[in-house]
C-alpha cells in the first residue's frame, strides 16, 4: 500500500486483540490558491510579523499566550503545551455498541479506512467486521492520536472497516435554537402528493462522478482566458441568477405542477391517477303535481 499509515496500533474487544492500520479515507479536493500582487509592480504581497511600537520580529522571539482578560496573556513555552498531551495510545477499545441510526450526522467529522496490520490480524478483524455487520451495529470508543482524543465510530465497509472520528457534544450547536419560528404544521395533502411525485422523478442512484465542482472549473477557465489575453482584458460575464428574487414567491401549486409536467426541464412525467370524488347521492324527482280539481258551474 503506497500510502503512509496515518495511525497504526489495535483494536480491543474484551480480551481480543487486533493489530491494525489506519489510513485517511479523503483527500483535498481541486482548489484554486490565489497570491496578493501590488499591481504597479507585480510583485507578490509577503507578510512580516510586526508588535506594536517595536516593529518586525523574529519567530524566536514569538511564544503562545491565551488571553485571560483584555490585554492580559499568560505565556506557555512550547515544551510545557507538548508535555500535557495525551501520550498515542496504542490501542482502541470498543466499549460501546449502538445502533447506527442512533447517531446524529452533526456528530460525524472524518473517516479513515480500517485493515488488519498483517495476514495474522487478519482472521479476527474478518469476525469482528462481520460480527458488526450482523447485529447491525457500530462500534464506539476513544482513540488518542497526534496529541488528541477522539471519539471514534467503527462499522464494515467492503472488506474493511470505516473509523469515524466523532465531534463532542459541546462542539455541536442545538438545532432547536435554529429551528424553533418554523411553524409546526401539516402540509396540504395534495401539495405532499405533487412534491413526493417529483422527488420520485428524479431518484436515482448516487454516483458521485456525475458532480464536478463548477466554481473550480469557471475559474481556471477565465484564468486561461486571462493568460490567452495577457491580462489586457477585463472579463466579466453577466450571471443568470435564475429570476431569483423578491418577487419570485410563486403559487406554490402551480409551480409544483409545472414541474411535473416538464416546464422547469426534462421530460413531462404522468400525474398521479386523482382519487374519484365521492359520488353525490341522486337527487329525488320532485313529486308529480295532482291536477286541479275542476270548477263547479253555477
Amino acid at each position: 500500500m503506497a500510502a503512509r499509515a496515518y495511525w497504526q496500533g489495535q483494536i480491543r474487544l474484551a480480551l481480543v486483540s487486533i493489530p491494525v492500520e489506519i489510513y485517511s479515507a479523503t483527500k483535498s479536493g481541486a482548489q484554486i490558491a490565489f497570491h496578493q500582487i501590488h499591481e504597479p509592480s507585480g510583485e507578490r504581497i509577503k507578510y512580516e510579523k510586526v508588535a506594536p511600537g517595536i516593529g518586525p520580529v523574529d519567530a524566536d522571539e514569538i511564544i503562545k499566550g491565551f488571553e485571560v482578560e483584555k490585554g492580559e496573556y499568560v505565556l506557555l513555552e512550547q515544551d510545557e503545551i507538548d508535555a500535557v498531551k495525551l501520550e498515542s495510545k496504542k490501542t482502541l477499545e470498543l466499549t460501546q455498541f449502538v445502533d447506527q441510526s442512533e447517531i446524529d450526522v452533526l456528530y460525524y467529522e472524518k473517516p479513515y479506512f480500517v485493515v488488519p496490520a498483517d495476514d495474522l490480524a487478519e482472521e479476527a478483524f474478518i469476525v469482528l467486521r462481520e460480527a458488526l455487520r450482523r447485529t447491525k451495529k457500530v462500534g464506539l470508543g476513544q482513540l488518542a492520536m497526534r496529541g488528541r482524543e477522539y471519539i471514534v465510530s467503527l462499522k464494515p465497509c467492503g472488506r474493511g472497516l470505516i473509523l469515524e472520528t466523532l465531534r463532542y457534544a459541546d462542539e455541536v450547536n442545538k438545532a432547536q435554537g435554529y429551528f424553533r419560528e418554523i411553524a409546526d404544521t401539516k402540509p396540504d395533502p395534495e401539495l405532499l402528493d405533487l412534491a413526493e411525485a417529483l422527488i420520485d422523478r428524479k431518484t436515482a442512484a448516487f454516483d458521485p462522478q456525475e458532480f464536478h465542482n463548477r466554481y473550480v472549473d469557471a475559474l481556471k477557465e477565465l484564468i486561461e482566458r486571462k493568460r490567452k489575453a495577457k491580462g489586457k482584458t477585463k472579463i466579466i460575464e453577466d450571471k443568470d441568477e435564475g429570476g431569483r428574487s423578491a418577487s419570485n414567491v410563486v403559487d406554490l401549486m402551480a409551480a409544483l405542477k409545472k414541474s411535473m409536467e416538464g416546464k422547469s426541464g426534462g421530460e413531462p412525467v404522468k400525474k398521479a391517477p386523482a382519487k374519484p370524488a365521492a359520488k353525490k347521492p341522486a337527487a329525488k324527482k320532485p313529486a308529480a303535481k295532482k291536477p286541479a280539481p275542476a270548477k263547479k258551474r253555477a
